[in-house]
């Protein structure tokens, strides 16, 4: 599968979505869900008032990104997340690179999402249920200045 193709037919396959790593100023963190890696423009309309058309030009304007939401399971002793939310204070966040690679199955880079002065916004403690059997599962929510995609 290292080629994205079927032995058999020669058919390409999609790429799983499902081996990814994330670095955290340099340190790998293991999520179990990555969402959010999506960026937009928005659409300036303009029209000169001597224009002979009546319509408007359509141009490409300022670039957004969403937040990136990242999910992951809790561990005993392991309290890094909500201290790094816990360490930002107005003005004075430590602001960080945080880049998601979908890797094949040898662990080379296919595609790499960079987040450009990265900080937490948002960190949620796991959903307790006494009838439920489920994973205690904690996430974390980045806004950030910039996502830059590139191929591995």
């Amino acid at each position: 599968m290292a080629d994205n193709k079927d032995e058999v037919q020669g058919a390409p396959w999609p790429i799983p979505a499902f081996h990814f790593i994330v670095t955290i100023d340099g340190v790998d963190i293991p999520f179990q869900e990555v969402s959010g890696l999506d960026t937009e423009e928005d659409v300036i309309a303009y029209r000169n008032a001597n224009n002979p058309i009546f319509s408007t030009v359509k141009m490409p304007g300022l670039k957004k990104a969403s937040d990136i939401t990242m999910k992951k399971g809790v561990f005993k002793n392991n309290t890094a997340l909500f201290d790094y939310f816990a360490s930002v204070k107005m003005n004075a966040v430590v602001r960080q690179t945080v880049t998601i690679t979908l890797v094949d199955e040898h662990n080379k880079a296919l595609f790499v999402w960079t987040l450009k002065n990265a900080y937490p916004k948002k960190v949620t403690g796991t959903s307790m249920n006494a009838k439920s059997d489920d994973v205690a599962i904690e996430e974390i929510v980045f806004a950030h200045e910039g996502l830059e995609m590139t191929k591995g």
